[in-house]
């Protein structure tokens, strides 16, 4: 199973399993991780499961569809490699992905 690594706004990481096309919010929540709210349960209905993707990661991920787009406006601190983690889905070359959650999710 690839391993999600989250890292909070203070550095604190932790390391996770995610099963191949789980959304990395579903691995988020299904650890407690904390930072991800997930209000919406994954509809993209809100930006409160906002992460920055590694850099060295981005490329693997891709951006974001226009709808994603939308939503990251209402979220704070959105960056280059700002993410919704309920719209990226989980493969196997993602293995070893790193991904910081900001200080406050909206």
């Amino acid at each position: 199973m690839p391993k999600i690594t989250f890292i909070d706004h203070q550095g604190e990481s932790r390391t996770v399993e995610a099963g191949v096309g789980d959304s990395v919010m579903e691995a988020a929540v299904s650890n407690d991780v904390p930072g991800i709210d997930a209000d919406c349960g994954g509809a993209c209905a809100c930006a409160t499961c906002h992460v920055y993707v590694a850099n060295e990661w981005a490329s693997v991920v891709g951006g974001a569809d226009e709808l994603e787009a939308e939503m990251l406006e209402v979220a704070e601190g959105v960056a280059d490699t700002s993410r919704l983690a309920c719209q990226i889905f989980v493969t196997e070359e993602m293995d070893g992905i790193t991904v910081t959650t900001p200080e406050s999710q909206f």
